[in-house]
């Protein structure tokens, strides 16, 4: 009997199910041993969500960003870029959103707009956002999701775990493509995603969709 299963079972309702077992104890035991185990009193427990339950429930409706960067040899020298991706978890559909040496408040206002266009954004008709909590997703930029219906979903420091997917395709680009190349200049960098990114949306099978191509007739988005 797993209590992260049975959330809404008191403390009556437990110790029924044990002595169904065989086993006789106390409310006062039961509830000894729940709050010792960090597990909340039934009407506390029903009220909160795992985060499990919550990807489940509004899988559909979920995107995940994550930044990545990478160093490019340019004429300045080495220079690091950051690039900005959003998935789409319920089809794993990737959209590279930006590529930039400097990040700010305006560059990101700039890729708010872009993802809440109501033609071609991947935040249209989205409820949820799931990001880290860089300084980059800024309170403007948080209340222009905000006003498109999207709502934030900022994820605890370090848990890397609870953003699995977008993490997983950071891995992936980066040790598939991008580092097993010498990168010169900005313009090879942003090939170079491009291109994975069609690889990856056209001719990539994905366990987690049945072994299925993203889109099985290529007509992947790149960078912009």
């Amino acid at each position: 009997m797993r209590m992260e299963e049975n959330r809404n079972w008191g403390y009556r309702r437990i110790q029924g199910a044990l002595s169904n077992l065989g086993h006789e104890l106390a409310r006062s035991t039961i509830a000894e041993m729940l709050k010792r185990h960090g597990i909340e009193p039934a009407p506390e427990r029903s009220r909160k969500t795992t985060w499990k339950e919550f990807l489940t429930q509004h899988w559909e409706l979920i995107v995940a960003a994550d930044f990545f960067t990478v160093e490019v040899w340019t004429r300045q020298g080495l220079q690091r870029f950051l690039v900005l991706v959003f998935m789409e978890l319920s089809t794993r559909k990737v959209e590279i959103a930006g590529i930039a040496t400097a990040a700010n408040g305006l560059w990101m206002s700039q890729i708010g707009r872009s993802l809440t266009d109501t033609v071609d954004g991947i935040l249209y008709g989205k409820g949820y956002l799931i990001h880290d909590r860089d300084p980059l997703f800024t309170a403007d930029f948080l209340s222009m999701l905000a006003d498109a219906g999207v709502k934030s979903v900022k994820l605890p420091p370090r848990s890397p775990n609870l953003n699995a997917y977008a993490e997983r395709f950071v891995r992936s680009i980066k040790e598939s493509c991008l580092e097993r190349m010498i990168l010169f200049a900005e313009e090879s960098l942003r090939k170079g995603i491009h291109e994975f990114v069609l690889h990856y949306h056209g001719e990539r099978n994905h366990q987690g969709l049945g072994n299925r191509l993203i889109v099985p007739e290529q007509s992947a988005t790149g960078d912009r």
